[in-house]
C-alpha cells in the first residue's frame, strides 16, 4: 500500500495508527477534509487507503462510518454505520493488530459518536483521551504536522507519555484556556428557537474554537445545536445532537447531505453559498424545530 488518506480529528489519527500497525510503519499519510475528497481535490491512487472520508473509486481499500457516505459501488475494505472508523479498521485487521490498542479503538468511538456524561464535558482535564481529542485543531500548516506527532506518538507510547510531550502539553493548556474563552461567546452569540440552539458565529473573526460539547450543558432544554460561521467565500452549518437532551428526531446527516454536506446521524456539517445562505439556513432551521422523525432507524452515532 501506498498511502493512508484519512481525516485530521481523533478518528483519524486513531485510523492511521491502526493502518500503519497493520501494513507497516512505513505508510505514509494524506491528511484531507470530506468536502476535497467530495469535489475531487484529492488526487487517490490504486494503492492508496482511505478512512473516515467519503467513499473514492480509485482507492485500494476504503473504512468508514458516516451515514451520508453508504456507498453505491463495489469496494473492498468495510462500511457501516458505527461510532468510529477506527472501529472498522480494528475490526477488518484484528488478527494483524495488537490488542494494546483496543482501549484506544474504544476511545475513538466513544468520543466520536459523542457517549460522554456531564462530567467529561465540562472536565475534560479529568479523561486524557478526551482532552487529547481537543488539541486537534483544523486552522494552520502546522496542524498536519501535529497529527504525524499524534499518531507516532499513540503508535509507540501509553497515554501518559502522550501527553507529557511538550507539544502535546502546550496544546491541552491552550485547550483548557479557550475553553474558558468559549464558553463566553457560546452565550452571547447563541440564540433559542423552540429545541434548537443555534450559534452564530458569522460577525467574528477569527471564529471562536473550543469544547464542541459545551453548548448542550449551557443550554439543556435544547435537543440540537445549529452553529454558522463564514469561512472565506462560504457559509459552514454545523449541527450537533445534544449528548445531554437525546430527543432529536433528525437525521442531521442526511440533511446536510442535500447541501453538498454529510456526517452521522448526530452530527454534520456543510458549506453553503453565501448568496443564498439565508434561505437555505432557513430551511435547515425550520426542520430542526419541526423536530419530526424522516422514519428511517440508522444508528444514533
Amino acid at each position: 500500500m501506498k498511502r493512508v488518506i484519512t481525516r485530521p480529528d481523533f478518528d483519524g489519527v486513531v485510523c492511521a495508527v491502526l493502518l500503519r500497525a497493520a501494513l507497516g510503519r512505513q505508510l505514509k499519510i494524506l491528511w484531507a477534509q470530506p468536502n476535497e475528497m467530495q469535489h475531487g481535490l484529492v488526487q487517490v491512487g490504486p494503492e492508496d487507503v482511505i478512512s473516515n472520508l467519503p467513499f473514492n473509486e480509485n482507492g485500494a481499500l476504503w473504512f468508514d462510518h458516516h451515514v451520508s457516505n453508504e456507498p453505491r459501488l463495489p469496494f473492498k475494505g468495510l462500511f457501516r454505520v458505527a461510532p468510529s472508523a477506527a472501529g472498522l479498521v480494528y475490526e477488518y485487521y484484528h488478527d494483524k493488530i495488537d490488542a494494546r490498542f483496543q482501549h484506544l479503538v474504544q476511545q475513538a468511538d466513544k468520543i466520536d459518536a459523542a457517549q460522554l456524561n456531564l462530567d467529561e464535558i465540562l472536565h475534560p482535564e479529568r479523561y486524557p483521551y478526551i482532552l487529547l481529542s481537543m488539541t486537534i485543531f483544523n486552522d494552520h500548516a502546522s496542524d498536519i504536522s501535529y497529527c504525524d506527532e499524534m499518531v507516532s506518538l499513540l503508535s509507540a507510547s501509553p497515554i501518559d507519555a502522550v501527553l507529557a510531550d511538550p507539544r502535546v502539553k502546550q496544546r491541552c493548556d491552550r485547550v483548557l484556556a479557550e475553553n474558558e474563552a468559549y464558553e463566553k461567546h457560546l452565550k452571547d452569540h447563541t440564540r433559542i428557537q423552540g429545541v434548537v440552539s443555534i450559534t452564530d458565529f458569522r460577525g467574528l473573526d477569527p471564529v471562536p474554537n473550543g469544547n464542541r460539547f459545551l453548548i448542550y450543558s449551557l443550554f439543556p432544554q435544547t435537543v440540537v445545536n445549529m452553529k454558522i460561521f463564514h469561512e472565506n467565500s462560504k457559509t459552514v452549518v454545523k449541527l450537533g445532537h445534544s449528548i445531554i437532551n437525546r430527543g432529536c428526531n433528525i437525521n442531521v446527516g442526511r440533511l446536510l447531505s442535500r447541501y453538498g454536506g454529510g456526517g452521522h446521524r448526530g452530527a454534520g456539517a456543510c458549506r453553503i453559498d453565501k448568496l443564498t445562505a439565508e434561505r437555505d439556513l432557513q430551511v435547515i432551521l425550520d426542520i430542526l424545530v419541526a423536530n419530526k422523525t424522516d422514519g428511517q432507524d440508522d444508528i444514533a452515532t
